[in-house]
């Protein structure tokens, strides 16, 4: 029997790509919706000031993604760019065939937290696409499509009225566990 698990990400977050990393160990019968949001306009539409702009809250954040990516041996390296917009490459996956999602995924995430690459840099965007075989002009011309727009402004705006203000956020059984450290409670919910 096949459990689910929804999972609210953007790329920009080091906390989701931490728990996208402990994902990947997870059984195979556990599936993972992945539900990708803007995290910028999540922030906006609760009122919430990012870490990244509270410098005292922005240098823990950088020592703690660090002790947790040493101590789950993740390869980590904070990025130089961080923050950046995420617009189009959160965009970009509601553009890409559902065969390469998981690998659109994980690429954006290792290029810009494991390889510490401007992912928003056209140039180095194109190298990833073009990894995933994925054609950069059709990207281009999907992720400026308005149904594309309005889809990634609607899985944000649900998650706004789903009271989630963060990511990563898991939701199981409509409860909401908030944080990559709170993925085995998500897991506990998933098996009662």
């Amino acid at each position: 029997m096949t459990k689910e698990v929804d999972f609210y990400f953007d790329f920009i977050s080091p906390y989701t790509y931490l728990a996208h990393k402990k994902i990947q160990s997870l059984p195979k019968n556990i599936k993972i919706n992945y539900k990708p949001i803007l995290l910028g306009g999540l922030h906006n539409l609760q009122g919430v000031v990012a870490p990244a702009f509270i410098k005292p809250k922005l240098k823990h954040m950088m020592n703690d993604c660090n002790l947790i990516a040493k101590k789950n041996k993740f390869d980590f390296t904070w990025n130089t760019k961080f923050p950046l917009n995420s617009l189009y490459i959160m965009r970009g996956y509601f553009c890409v065939d559902s065969d390469i999602k998981g690998l659109y995924i994980d690429s954006m995430f290792n290029a810009y937290w494991k390889n510490n690459l401007d992912i928003s840099n056209e140039q180095i965007l194109i190298g990833i696409l073009e990894e995933c075989e994925i054609k950069k002009d059709k990207f281009y011309q999907d992720i400026k499509d308005q149904k594309i727009k309005d889809t990634l402004k609607d899985v944000t705006k649900d998650a706004y009225d789903k009271e989630i203000f963060g990511a990563p956020t898991f939701i199981v059984n409509n409860k909401i566990f908030w944080g990559q450290d709170r993925l085995e409670f998500a897991l506990d919910e998933l098996n009662r």
